[in-house]
């Protein structure tokens, strides 16, 4: 077993805490460790960058879960006309976030687009139908 270092204060004297940094009592301010000796500046870096905001894509996945109940179950015209409407509505507003690059799924937004158009399409077929069968 090799024997215990010596100290910068000489033998017994061994500092504690990660190489490099100064004993505790030899600094004034309350006991304190400094991790760079008095006198010497921090270093200076460009340090970490920003986080980034999270994309914003909730509108464009509400379009296409909204667009896809108003296509599957045009049948029940009230509530398909309802999610067909807010399917649109919410896929125009993410594909403006896309653009302007607050969100990254303009291609989900554009799908809940389309499938809240053919849900209105479905009703209104379904309507039509309804009219002619009745006439």
């Amino acid at each position: 077993m090799p024997p215990p270092p010596i100290g910068p204060d000489g033998p017994g004297q061994v500092p504690y805490g990660y190489p490099g940094m100064a004993p505790a009592h030899g600094y004034p301010g309350g006991g304190l460790q400094q991790p760079y000796p008095a006198g010497y500046p921090a270093g200076y870096g460009y340090g970490w960058p920003g986080i980034q905001p999270l994309p914003s894509n909730g509108m464009g996945t509400a379009a296409l879960v909204c667009g896809i109940l108003s296509t599957v179950g045009f049948l029940l015209w009230p509530v398909a006309l309802v999610l067909g409407v807010l399917a649109v509505i919410f896929g125009a507003v993410g594909r403006g976030k896309a653009k302007r690059g607050e969100a990254t799924n303009a291609g989900t937004a554009l799908a809940g687009l389309i499938c809240g158009a053919v849900g209105i399409v479905l009703v209104l077929g379904l309507f039509a139908f309804f009219i002619a069968v009745h006439r």
